[in-house]
C-alpha cells in the first residue's frame, strides 16, 4: 500500500480485520440449526405501526400491479414472474425491491386490488427468500424491510386471514431475530444507526420484543450520541444522511410517546440538531449543496420534515464540527467546505472537496460542486469523488484525499479515504458591512504547498471577490522543479449560460432570470472546459466550468471576483478590453 503511513495502514488492517470476522460470525448465523432459527409457534402481533414520511405516488401502484418494478434507474417487466426469483440488473435494484420500501406506493392506492397485490408480493418474498439470500438478508436491506413491513402493516394486514396473519408475523420476528444477532455486521456509520432504529422500531412495536425495551433504547442513544455532531450534522460529513436520519427518527419519536415509554434524551436533542442543519445546508432555490456524498434533493421529503420544525430559526452561519461555512449577505449565498475528512471507518460515500464552494444570488445557483446522480452511483462515485469534480483548486490533477480501492477493501468496507487533509484552519469575520472567510488546508503538502483560500461577499450584495494563494510547507518559495501545476475549478450551474470574454481574462454569466454576472480572473487567463453536472434528478447533465490554470512558482496568488452586472448599464473598459475595476474595498488579506 504505497503512500500509506504504517498508522493508516494499522486502521486498514484493523478495519478490515473487524468485518472479515463480521462476516464470518454472518455466515455462521446462517446454519439452519441454529437458537435463532428456532422459532416458536406462538405467533407475534404488532401494537401499532408507524407513520412512513417518505412521499407516495399512487399511480406506481399500477405499474407494480402490472409486474413492472422501476427501481435505481433500471426496470425490470416480470411477465408473470415474481420479481424475487428473476436475476436483478443491478445490486441497487435489488436492494430497493428487498427493502419494500415502495409498499407506499400501493397505500398511497388504497383499494382492495393494492392491498391483495402486497400481501401476494409478500407471501412471494417469505417463499422464494425467506429463509436466505445473500443481498435479502444484508444488514442494510433487512432494517428497511423491517421498517417498512411495520409501517405499511395496516396495507398487508388489513382483512387478512390468521394463517397469513402467523406467517407474516413468525417471517418478521425471525427477520428481526436475526439483526440482533448480526447487527455488528454493518458498516460503520449510517448504516450501522439505520440497523439500530429498525430494532428500536420492533421493540416498540412488536409484542414479545418488550424486553428489549431498556437496551435498544441506551444502544439507540450511544448510536446517536457518537454519530450525530454537535453542530447537528452527520460523522460522514453527508448532508444527505441528516435528510435520511430524520425521516426515521421523527416516527420513531412518535412511536416513543403512542407506547408512553421515554425516549432516550439524545434521540430529541439529535432530532433539534438536526433540524437547523437542514436550513443550513439548502440554497435559496430550495436545493442542498453537493457536498460529501450528497446527491439531488428531493424538494417532497424536505417539506416534509421540515413541517416538524417548531423553531423555523435562521440557519447558523458556522458549523465546525460539521466543518462548513455559511456566509450570506442580501440576495447572495455562499457555503464552503472547510473540514477535514471523517473518520476513516464512515469515509466510504465522503469526498475529497476541502475548501469547495457554493454560491448562489437570489435563488440562482451560479457555482456548484459536480454531486452525485440518483441512479447508476457505481459508475460516477470515484470520479464525483475526486477533487477536480469540485469547485476548489487541483494540483497536478491529483486529489487532495488518497482513496484506497483494493478489491479485499472494496468488497468488505468500499473505497474509504485514507489520507487527506490533517490541518484546516478557518477563520471569519467583518470588514465593514462585507463578510469575509479564510480558510487553508494540507491535502497538497506532499506537493510542498498549502492551498489557502479567502473570499468576500461585499455589503452591497452584489459581488463574490476571491484569492487563492499557494503557499510553500517549507521555505519562502517552492524549489526548483516542485510539482506544481495548478487548476482553479469553478463548475457552473447547467442553467447558466457562460461565454468567454475576448480578452481571455473573464467570462459573462446569463442566469435563468436573465441576470448578468461577470466573471473576472484579473492578470491570469480563464478557460472554459467541460464539466457535468450530476445533482439533477433528471440524471447526468452536461455543463461547463470555468479553470484558471498555471504554476504555484510562477503565480503563487490567483485573484478573482463574480460581479452582477446592472441590466441597463454596460461595463466600461480600459483600452486594452479589459473591464475597469470599481470603486469596491480589495479583499484584505
Amino acid at each position: 500500500m504505497a503512500g500509506v503511513t504504517v498508522g493508516e495502514r494499522t486502521k486498514l488492517s484493523l478495519i478490515l480485520m473487524r468485518r472479515g470476522l463480521r462476516r464470518a460470525g454472518g455466515r455462521v448465523n446462517n446454519l439452519p440449526l441454529l437458537p435463532w432459527r428456532l422459532i416458536p409457534r406462538k405467533s407475534d402481533r404488532l401494537l401499532l405501526a408507524p407513520q412512513d414520511l417518505r412521499t407516495a405516488d399512487a399511480t406506481r401502484a399500477s405499474e407494480i400491479y402490472s409486474g413492472r418494478f422501476a427501481f435505481a434507474g433500471k426496470v425490470v417487466i416480470c411477465d408473470g414472474r415474481s420479481p424475487f426469483e428473476l436475476n436483478p440488473p443491478s445490486d441497487e435494484w435489488a436492494a430497493e425491491l428487498c427493502g419494500f420500501g415502495w409498499l407506499r406506493h400501493l397505500r398511497a392506492a388504497d383499494s382492495a386490488i393494492t392491498r391483495a397485490n402486497a400481501r401476494a408480493l409478500v407471501d412471494e418474498w417469505i417463499s422464494l427468500q425467506g429463509g436466505w439470500h445473500p443481498l435479502a438478508w444484508r444488514a442494510d436491506v433487512l432494517s428497511r424491510r423491517i421498517m417498512s413491513w411495520i409501517s405499511q402493516a395496516p396495507l398487508i394486514l388489513q382483512d387478512v386471514d390468521s394463517a397469513f396473519y402467523r406467517r407474516f408475523m413468525r417471517s418478521l420476528t425471525k427477520q428481526v431475530r436475526f439483526l440482533r444477532m448480526n447487527a455488528a455486521e454493518a458498516r460503520a456509520g449510517a448504516p450501522h444507526l439505520q440497523v439500530t432504529i429498525a430494532l428500536t422500531y420492533a421493540t416498540l412495536c412488536m409484542a414479545t420484543q418488550e424486553r428489549h425495551i431498556s437496551a435498544i433504547t441506551n444502544r439507540l442513544g450511544d448510536e446517536l450520541d457518537q454519530q450525530v455532531l454537535p453542530d447537528g450534522g452527520h460523522v460522514s460529513r453527508n448532508p444527505g444522511v441528516i435528510v435520511d436520519l430524520l425521516l426515521d427518527l421523527l416516527p420513531l419519536k412518535q412511536a416513543f410517546a403512542s407506547r408512553n415509554v421515554p425516549p432516550p434524551p439524545q434521540l430529541l436533542n439529535a432530532i433539534d440538531r438536526m433540524m437547523p442543519m437542514l436550513r443550513f445546508f439548502r440554497h435559496d432555490d430550495g436545493n442542498f449543496a453537493l457536498f460529501n456524498g450528497m446527491g439531488p434533493t428531493a424538494p417532497d421529503l424536505i417539506a416534509t420534515i421540515l413541517a416538524y420544525d417548531d423553531v423555523r430559526g435562521e440557519p447558523v452561519a458556522n458549523a465546525p464540527h460539521s466543518g462548513y461555512q455559511r456566509l450570506k449577505v442580501n440576495n447572495l449565498l455562499l457555503l464552503m467546505d472547510t473540514g477535514a475528512p471523517p473518520p476513516m471507518a464512515v469515509s466510504q460515500e465522503a469526498h475529497a472537496g476541502c475548501l469547495s464552494f457554493e454560491f448562489c444570488a437570489g435563488g440562482q445557483r451560479i457555482v456548484t460542486n459536480c454531486g452525485v446522480p440518483a441512479i447508476n452511483k457505481e459508475s460516477w462515485r470515484q470520479v464525483a469523488r475526486a477533487t477536480p469534480a469540485h469547485s476548489t483548486v487541483t494540483f497536478n490533477s491529483a486529489s487532495s484525499c488518497t482513496f484506497r480501492e483494493e478489491g479485499a477493501f472494496r468488497e468488505l468496507i468500499g473505497v474509504p479515504i485514507v489520507a487527506g487533509p490533517t490541518q484546516v484552519s478557518v477563520a471569519r469575520n467583518e470588514h465593514g458591512d462585507s463578510l469575509i472567510l479564510r480558510a487553508s488546508h494540507d491535502g497538497y503538502a506532499r506537493f510542498g504547498i498549502i492551498h489557502q483560500r479567502a473570499v468576500m461577499l461585499t455589503a452591497g450584495g452584489n459581488k463574490l471577490e476571491g484569492e487563492d494563494v499557494f503557499m510553500p510547507t517549507n521555505g519562502d518559495i517552492l524549489p526548483l522543479g516542485a510539482l506544481d501545476e495548478f487548476a482553479v475549478r469553478f463548475h457552473l450551474h447547467p442553467a447558466v449560460k457562460a461565454s468567454r470574454r475576448s480578452d481571455g481574462h473573464g467570462a459573462m454569466l446569463v442566469l435563468p432570470n436573465k441576470d448578468v454576472w461577470s466573471f473576472d480572473s484579473h492578470e491570469d487567463r480563464v478557460e472554459l472546459e467541460e464539466s457535468v453536472y450530476l445533482g439533477g434528478s433528471e440524471g447526468p447533465r452536461r455543463t461547463v466550468q470555468l479553470v484558471i490554470h498555471g504554476r504555484a512558482r510562477q503565480v503563487p496568488r490567483v485573484h478573482w471576483t463574480f460581479t452582477h452586472m446592472p441590466r441597463q448599464a454596460a461595463p466600461k473598459k480600459n483600452g486594452d478590453g479589459r473591464k475597469k475595476p470599481q470603486n469596491e474595498p480589495e479583499l484584505p488579506l
